[in-house]
């Protein structure tokens, strides 16, 4: 449980998560690729590239003077079952939700 904790951690953040897709929709990237757009330095690129090495969720890999970084499956992999898990709890919530709406709305005004 502490590792999924410290995934939503990690993509609680705006520019962490927007890594995460920017990875997921082009593959492997270098480091120089992620600060473009961003109006951050690369130093501060790369503290977030930190939080989610540490987290599991991206990975690193040196080739000659770049740093790549792509998606780690098996750390994405863990918030994605924990969600589908909680699937059958949010349905049934919203068809509560929609039940009680529809009663709501037929009570005489």
């Amino acid at each position: 449980m502490n590792t999924l904790l410290t995934a939503f951690s990690a993509l609680s953040d705006a520019t962490r998560f927007s890594i995460v897709e920017q990875l997921m929709q082009n593959g492997e990237l270098p480091a120089g690729d992620l600060i473009e757009g961003r109006g951050m330095s690369g130093a501060a690129i790369s503290r977030h590239l930190k939080v989610l090495r540490e987290a599991g969720l991206v990975q690193q890999r040196v080739h000659g003077t770049q740093r790549m970084y792509s998606i780690r499956a098996e750390g994405l992999r863990a918030v994605a079952e924990w969600t589908i898990s909680k699937r059958q709890f949010w349905e049934s919530s919203l068809d509560r939700l929609g039940d009680a709406i529809e009663k709501q709305q037929s009570w005489p005004t």
